[in-house]
């Protein structure tokens, strides 16, 4: 389940409340607050993530501790290789929406696009921003197929409960934005998010992706670790 942790634009496009403000631009006559980013992640992700990552240290450091011949090498190089690629999978990957721009944090990469150069964003079997021509998924918004087919189950009991209308307009649209997957109401946000600020002077450039080499270099050597002990023992 994906959920944002805080606001990132103005009040006057969302009634969410920003966490509060970072500073201001001053010297214009029209001074902007900006806010922190709100920030996107998947909490069942988290959970499984830190759940594997204790196993893991725990199986891996009585291997070392406790093993005979290969095994504390092989328990070391196992954990140097499995660890980061756990942490890549599961904590790391978060879509931060800021005023400005959208940053999506991937297992291996992360790709900063500002709101002007955002075309699309949009949730099939994954969610997805399309952006100077290319597209990148955000592994931070899951799509749950599950969680679709309850969110149109409740739409539909909703409308049998009241055939007539008689909820309030505003009430009634409050109440099918509840009922719509997270996945879903993450999308339409950040849909609005680009809306409302592509027309920015300080939104606009050009993508930009840079490799997690973070995540890639210890999981490369624990590969080329585990590799050796192998062949030599």
């Amino acid at each position: 389940m994906t959920s944002p942790d805080d606001s990132s634009h103005d009040s006057s496009h969302d009634s969410s409340t920003p966490r509060g403000p970072k500073g201001s631009k001053k010297g214009t006559a029209d001074q902007e607050t900006e806010y922190a980013d709100r920030v996107y992640r998947s909490s069942g992700g988290i959970a499984g993530g830190v759940l594997l990552l204790a196993i893991g240290a725990w199986l891996g450091i009585d291997a070392m501790i406790r093993g005979e011949g290969r095994a504390p090498w092989l328990a070391l190089a196992g954990l140097l290789f499995a660890v980061p690629l756990v942490i890549a999978f599961t904590v790391r990957p978060a879509v931060f929406a800021g005023q400005d721009r959208l940053r999506v944090r991937n297992p291996f990469r992360t790709i900063t696009l500002p709101w002007g150069s955002v075309e699309a964003v949009r949730a099939g079997y994954s969610s997805e921003v399309l952006a100077g021509g290319a597209k990148y998924q955000m592994w931070a918004i899951p799509v749950s197929l599950r969680q679709r087919k309850r969110a149109t189950r409740r739409q539909a009991r909703a409308a049998t409960d009241d055939p007539f209308g008689r909820t309030s307009v505003r009430a009634a649209a409050d109440a099918d934005q509840e009922r719509r997957a997270q996945a879903d109401r993450s999308i339409d946000e950040l849909r609005g998010l680009a809306e409302a600020h592509a027309a920015r002077e300080s939104a606009q450039g050009e993508p930009e992706v840079r490799w997690a080499f973070e995540v890639i270099a210890p999981a490369v050597a624990g590969a080329v670790l585990l590799a050796v002990v192998l062949a030599i023992t």
